[in-house]
């Protein structure tokens, strides 16, 4: 029983230090609004592209470069802080027609 409650310690344990270290991680990709949106202008020649509302008031936006085709997508929150959640390469602007109705392709 001894052997069990320590295992179940141990393991409660490492899982919150996992959990401390994906959040350190998470920070670091974090900033205010406003040196986010100059770093990937400087640093990439990146402008927004395209704006939205996500869940709990969150805002999600697309950056991307013409020049370069580098993109980024940012979440900011109500609070002012911006998050990268994902970048990529060989971005293209499309304005696609929806399906006729009834076609599910």
């Amino acid at each position: 029983m001894k052997k069990t409650i320590l295992n179940m310690t141990i393991g409660l344990g490492v899982m919150v230090l996992a959990a401390q270290q994906v959040a350190a991680q998470q920070s670091r990709n974090c900033a205010p609004r406003d040196t986010v949106v100059e770093r990937l202008a400087t640093g990439y020649g990146e402008t927004r592209q395209s704006i939205g509302l996500g869940a709990q008031g969150t805002v999600v936006e697309v950056f991307a470069s013409d020049d370069t085709g580098s993109w980024t997508i940012t979440v900011t929150t109500p609070n002012g802080l911006t998050c990268l959640v994902a970048s990529g390469q060989s971005f293209e602007q499309l304005a696609e027609a929806l399906p006729p109705k009834g076609n599910d392709a």
